[in-house]
């Protein structure tokens, strides 16, 4: 299934998306021209994030070595870059498309600065959840999942009864449905296992986590907490405010 669009319409065009888009797409063309170069590993494993390289530091700063505090706020930037990053074609295609349908209509409730701020927000409370639950893990994480996932959650509170215009790819055929918009939480988790398709060569390898489902199932839940906080939005064809 390929979301397209839903039917609620905005008011404002989503400037921000528009942004995160392009900067997503230039950062994977650039990840592409490392890869070429067989420096892409030394990248994602200096910017991605590793668990271990911030759990071993916290734990030495809380046993008293200050000079451990150190490395974990210059390490903490990987939670932030870590999202901007990807790993394969199909993730950096799959994430951008959820983005894009599930997106506009958050950042049209929240604005254009809010909206940014949920995203970044969502997206490191999504690593620091994985930090939590694996460690010790000595693999890069890179990738938007726990933002979007967090989009998601948010949308299915704020829009309940929304549409989703949706294709179904038959082989050859490709026949246009409209899903309600509950679907997708079951489908952004079974469309994951396809994230591997077209994966970029790094050594060591990357999003290697077993429990990054659970992680994200977190991050569906952060978005769905923010969600709850508002006014609920109908799922007509109307405008947003």
């Amino acid at each position: 299934m390929i979301p397209i669009s839903d039917n609620i319409l905005s008011r404002r065009k989503p400037i921000v998306i528009y942004w995160l888009i392009g900067i997503n797409i230039a950062l994977f063309l650039w990840e592409l021209k490392l890869e070429v170069g067989d420096q892409l590993g030394i990248f994602v494993n200096n910017w991605g994030l590793i668990p271990i390289h911030l759990s071993e530091p916290f734990t030495n700063t809380l046993a008293g070595n200050p000079a451990a505090g150190v490395v974990v706020l210059m390490r903490s930037t990987s939670l932030l870059l870590g999202i901007f990053f990807h790993s394969s074609f199909s993730q950096i295609l799959g994430n951008l498309i959820f983005l894009w349908v599930f997106g506009k209509n958050i950042e049209n409730l929240l604005g254009h600065i809010r909206f940014l701020g949920f995203y970044l927000v969502s997206g490191v409370l999504n690593g620091l959840v994985q930090i939590l639950i694996e460690p010790n893990l000595t693999t890069a994480i890179i990738g938007s999942n726990g933002a979007i996932a967090s989009i998601l959650g948010a949308y299915i509170l704020k829009f309940p009864k929304a549409k989703i215009d949706t294709i179904l790819p038959l082989v050859i055929v490709f026949i246009p449905i409209e899903l309600p918009a509950f679907v997708y939480v079951f489908w952004w988790f079974v469309q994951q296992m396809f994230y591997g398709i077209g994966s970029l060569n790094i050594p060591g390898g990357v999003n290697q986590s077993f429990t990054s489902y659970l992680a994200q199932f977190v991050g569906l839940l952060i978005g769905a907490a923010f969600g709850a906080g508002g006014q609920r939005a109908g799922g007509k064809r109307t405008n947003c405010r």
